[in-house]
């Protein structure tokens, strides 16, 4: 079934506020993306523009599963308003550019609840600007690198979302591999559940997982981690800097969970964000999970109405030939 995009009347009372009582909201726009919540520009009778987020269960395409609304499972859904602001105020306190912020309606004041208007950055994303120029984005790549040191230098003795460490609660598990090691257990066997080859080699993957996080030695610091850093969520602005969009997942995690991420979208195009001192343990356990879960999230995205079904079905079927790789390493 077709969601129900928001409407010009719903949100002209929120544009009006955020960008100016003057100015009449012309235009609403959905922009593509956005699986957990809608994203739609604005266009004021004067040409100018914002972003607007809207957190509601008719813009989230996701099935609902278990844990969703635990906030203490580091890798439950990074949706909603106050894991955004949360995110977007240690970012900006790190000198990491986000979309500046124009309004926050947390309570319908000005339309509907759970709602963020933002700045509209609307130069290319990373994705697009490698695949076009990759020599013209070195500069990105160098500025993307040292907003990754910033976040990597700011720690916690804790891990999980930032909208939970921040706010003094602690998250469940015992330590960053126990929590990765248990998703990857739930995500194998979801998948196993929806594709006869991850069910026939189930058995293997099982072992190797718990093999690799056997090899893991403990930690008791975090950095700041995106979590789902793509290059399809990095905007490039007008002055070639980097901006990070879909912050809702940030947590204080291992930054060898972000790598791996970073690895395996940007693939050879991530050598300039690479960083020294990365735990190889942590990396090959981390990568292996990391595939199990962009196998079985896109399959179950699937059972839904999302609409771009053919590239969800390509990313799933990608991850999960490499998986079955590392279930004969």
């Amino acid at each position: 079934m077709a969601r129900k995009a928001a409407t010009r009347e719903q949100l002209a009372g929120a544009a009006r506020a955020a960008l100016g009582s003057g100015r009449r909201l012309e235009a609403v726009e959905r922009v593509v993306g956005g699986s957990k919540k809608g994203v739609y520009r604005l266009v004021m009778d004067d040409a100018t523009t914002a972003i607007a987020y809207l957190w509601s269960d008719a813009e989230n395409y996701w099935p609902a599963a278990e844990h969703d609304d635990d906030l203490t499972d580091p890798f439950s859904p990074g949706s909603g308003l106050d894991l955004f602001q949360a995110a977007h105020a240690r970012l900006e306190s790190l000198g990491v550019r986000v979309p500046a912020l124009r309004l926050i309606d947390r309570d319908g004041s000005h339309g509907p609840a759970g709602l963020a208007i933002v700045e509209d950055v609307q130069g290319e994303n990373l994705e697009a600007f490698l695949a076009r120029d990759r020599s013209a984005a070195a500069p990105v790549m160098a500025r993307l690198a040292e907003s990754l040191e910033a976040m990597r230098g700011h720690r916690a003795p804790v891990y999980g979302k930032v909208a939970v460490v921040d706010g003094g609660e602690r998250s469940r598990g015992t330590s960053c591999e126990g929590v990765v090691l248990d998703r990857a257990l739930r995500d194998l066997t979801e998948a196993a559940s929806r594709d006869s080859r991850v069910a026939d080699a189930r058995d293997r993957l099982r072992e190797r997982l718990f093999d690799l996080a056997a090899a893991v030695s403990p930690r008791a610091e975090y950095a700041v981690v995106h979590g789902e850093l793509g290059p399809d969520h990095v905007l490039v602005d007008a002055e070639g800097n980097p901006v990070l969009i879909d912050i809702e997942g940030l947590m204080y995690f291992d930054v060898e969970w972000e790598h791996v991420f970073l690895r395996i979208r940007l693939h050879d195009a991530y050598q300039p964000l690479s960083a020294s001192g990365l735990d190889g343990d942590r990396l090959a356990l981390y990568t292996l999970a990391q595939r199990l879960s962009l196998t079985a999230g896109p399959l179950r995205l699937l059972d839904g109405d999302f609409p771009d079904r053919d590239f969800m079905a390509g990313i799933a079927e990608y991850n999960l030939k490499r998986a079955l790789e590392s279930a004969h390493a």
